[in-house]
């Protein structure tokens, strides 16, 4: 089926667009846009002064590594980068951050201190590999080809049996393995590939095998290999994780899409975080696609992330905390921009 045919019959048959959505206010996107990159410019620690490691923090200290790439990936969304732009010094300070915590095996992280130390790794390679063709300085280039070219190495020795990654290495966790870290890995390896960065392709071959394994024949993506039911926040990573990986248009993906479409409506959130974290992959799958199916999910979504923004800029659902919530909504709200390369269409 042609694609942009394919999308128009999803909005004829109302997947996208309810009856009194209207069409989103840029300013009051903009407005929101600044408030929650300057709240996330207040996190970070260290600010205002020379002390500080650069980093954010979930709720209880937890997931540095994952939660300083995200927030950087959110200013970057906005159009700085580590040498120019408004944010520039709190990218570069997260630069410094994550350099800091590569290990000699290549883990960008600490064990000690996460327990899920591969999301964190995955996150740590996109926005590493988003920031290395803006890097001037020659020393600094040289460190983080070293940095993700080791980062690529953890990752391929981290993969599971079955093709995916756990919440830690197979070695660490005795093989185990879970779609949502799978997703984060594969962006994260298409991002370094994507940069010249040197990564097998049979590492991103058999993830991709992996995520096809997951699919039950409703399209929905289970919760890893050994089963644990269709996950709509998992199928909705999926799409986005193929995409990055250029499988965009087959009866397959349109399996997964349709799926997404009759269960995203209603996907609870419960405090968990789930419907932020379906709809961070899910505006990045339809961003890509555009079209009149892109504008009208957009104005919907949009619409709702305005409106349960905080005063202070932040947004506070989740049970990981406002650090994660905050960023990846600015992430979604930033797509447009066109500014970091691995959502560029």
């Amino acid at each position: 089926m042609n694609r942009s045919l394919f999308f128009g019959l999803l909005i004829v048959f109302g997947i996208f667009v309810s009856p009194g959505w209207a069409q989103v206010d840029r300013a009051d996107l903009d407005r929101v846009v600044r408030r929650g990159l300057d709240w996330l410019v207040r996190q970070q620690s260290g600010q205002g002064t020379s002390a500080g490691l650069g980093h954010w923090t979930a709720s209880g200290g937890r997931y540095p590594t994952a939660m300083t790439a995200l927030a950087g990936i959110a200013f970057l969304c906005e159009g700085s980068t580590t040498v120019q732009g408004r944010y520039a010094r709190n990218i570069r300070r997260a630069v410094d951050y994550l350099v800091s915590r590569s290990r000699p095996n290549g883990l960008i992280g600490d064990p000690e201190q996460d327990d899920r130390y591969t999301y964190g790794h995955g996150f740590a390679m996109l926005f590493l590999s988003q920031v290395l063709g803006e890097e001037e300085d020659s020393q600094r280039r040289e460190e983080l080809i070293d940095v993700l070219t080791r980062a690529v190495i953890f990752s391929g020795r981290a993969q599971t049996k079955a093709g995916g990654w756990g919440y830690v290495s197979a070695e660490d966790g005795q093989d185990f393995d879970e779609g949502s870290t799978t997703v984060t890995q594969v962006q994260g390896l298409r991002g370094c590939r994507n940069a010249g960065i040197s990564v097998p392709k049979e590492i991103i071959d058999r993830a991709i095998q992996y995520i096809h394994t997951c699919t039950l024949p409703d399209g929905g993506v289970q919760y890893n290999s050994r089963g644990g039911g269709g996950r709509p926040a998992i199928t909705a990573a999926a799409v986005a994780c193929l995409f990055s990986a250029g499988e965009y248009d087959s009866p397959y993906v349109r399996k997964l899409l349709a799926y997404c479409q009759r269960n995203l409506d209603n996907l609870a959130d419960r405090g968990l975080g789930h419907w932020h974290y379906a709809h961070y992959y899910y505006a990045q799958a339809l961003y890509c696609q555009g079209g009149e199916a892109w504008e009208k999910y957009r104005d919907r979504l949009y619409t709702r992330l305005i409106r349960e923004a905080n005063p202070d800029g932040s947004w506070s659902q989740g049970y990981i905390g406002p650090v994660y919530t905050t960023a990846i909504n600015l992430t979604i709200l930033q797509l447009e921009k066109g500014a970091l390369p691995i959502y560029q269409r």
